[in-house]
């Protein structure tokens, strides 16, 4: 389920008064109270479930699907003759395949000038002079010569800048709350790479693993992002109940789905690698990844609008909190659904194309295998994500409330100097 964006306001653009300062610290220290215990049960399942960092059983087998010595050295076209490669099927389609020799620029066999066969696929894609390749270099085992082959074209360069303007533009408009995000964004693969994918491909339980990364991504993220204040706590509860959620959801619609995870050519490789894999439990992982970045959206903007209603009117009850803030929830939660499904409709175009080619009633399409996962990974994570929203504006409303206008209760009171 893609991420997405809406502008958020806050109520900490103009500096708050004191008596808003001590109902926000207050408030903050009550939430404080469901959220250590949460946190520390977070760094204690990332202490227990931390992967060794021995290979798996799937990196141990991939390394025998290739030859010792396998490398992926770049290369750039020096010259590209061009010819006729159609198979003479009855469609009467042209093809044309090349042959270019190219300069190994880095990497292993550095310096060299191999030839290398290119399929009508690449060619078709406007190959010039001075284009950077990246090939696979196999070493025979018995002559030592080394081998080339096409793998795939350079991308750096376009990736490199693409993200240097992103930081760029994200830097002059957010100023250093956008830079803090980004920092929370690195932090968010650092947990992905280092531990959920080496936690899913080891013996633990994929939707445990993934469970723990997320609050933990999570609680990095959104205090960076968005600061130590009163409506982020509000916001990271009502996430953290989405995520447990998406796992509660997610796992009794697999099971009556009966998803094997077996939906993409990406699995059925997977499972050659180690059949032992929890093929279901990675159907689960995705959908609690994938409601992350939607999750905390939806929530910081429903408990900027609880605390800000809350702050202009303190006399405010919690139901009128709570309908007040609904209305707001209501137009996210719209706009949220259709951003969904038009999302992953984009995503998906090719194999939806392929569908409209195959002319297969549409029933049958939606409860398929390919289909049919993604429909259910984005139902459950479209469930979680809307009544996330009434749940943030009831932890919102009742906190703020809870904290009162009174004297803070003395506990609270040491913390808070």
């Amino acid at each position: 389920m893609p991420a997405h964006s809406h502008s958020h306001s806050t109520a900490d653009e103009t500096p708050p008064s004191p008596e808003i300062v001590t109902r926000r610290r207050r408030a903050t220290w009550l939430m404080l109270l469901v959220l250590v215990p949460i946190g520390l049960a977070t760094v204690i399942g990332l202490v227990a479930l931390w992967p060794s960092g021995e290979p798996s059983r799937a990196q141990q087998a991939a390394e025998t699907f290739q030859p010792p010595g396998t490398s992926y050295p770049d290369a750039t076209v020096q010259s590209l003759e061009t010819y006729d490669c159609s198979d003479g099927s009855a469609s009467g389609q042209q093809l044309t395949c090349g042959t270019a020799v190219v300069e190994v620029t880095d990497g292993d066999g550095e310096g060299d000038f191999v030839s290398v066969d290119l399929p009508p696929e690449v060619v078709g894609s406007g190959v010039q002079v001075g284009d950077g390749f990246v090939l696979t270099r196999a070493v025979d085992g018995g002559s030592g010569d080394p081998s080339y082959s096409f793998s795939d074209f350079q991308r750096t360069t376009p990736i490199v800048v693409l993200a240097l303007v992103f930081v760029v533009v994200v830097g002059l408009v957010a100023r250093l709350r956008g830079l803090a995000a980004l920092v929370g964004l690195g932090f968010a693969f650092f947990v992905l790479l280092q531990f959920i994918l080496p936690g899913i491909l080891g013996s633990g339980s994929p939707t445990l693993v993934t469970l723990v990364g997320s609050s933990a991504i999570m609680f990095v993220v959104l205090y960076l992002a968005h600061g130590f204040t009163t409506r982020t706590t509000t916001a990271l509860i009502g996430t953290l109940f989405g995520l447990v959620l998406v796992a509660v959801m997610g796992a009794v619609a697999v099971a009556a789905a009966k998803l094997t995870g077996f939906s993409s050519e990406t699995t059925v490789q997977l499972g050659t690698y180690d059949p032992t894999l929890d093929f279901s439990g990675l159907v689960l992982a995705g959908l609690t990844v994938a409601a992350l970045g939607i999750l905390g959206d939806v929530t910081i903007t429903q408990a900027s609008a609880i605390w800000q209603l809350h702050e202009v009117d303190p006399t405010m009850t919690a139901r009128q909190l709570i309908t007040r803030g609904m209305q707001v929830g209501r137009d996210h939660i719209a706009s949220t659904v259709y951003t969904i499904v038009f999302a992953y409709a984009g995503a998906a175009l090719p194999l939806l194309l392929l569908i409209e080619i195959y002319g297969r009633p549409i029933g049958v399409v939606l409860t398929g295998t390919e289909i049919g996962e993604e429909v259910i990974r984005t139902l459950v994570g479209a469930i979680a994500l809307v009544l996330a929203v009434p749940v943030t504006t009831a932890v919102g409303a009742f906190f703020a409330k809870a904290a009162g206008d009174g004297p803070a209760p003395k506990l609270l009171s040491r913390l808070a100097r």
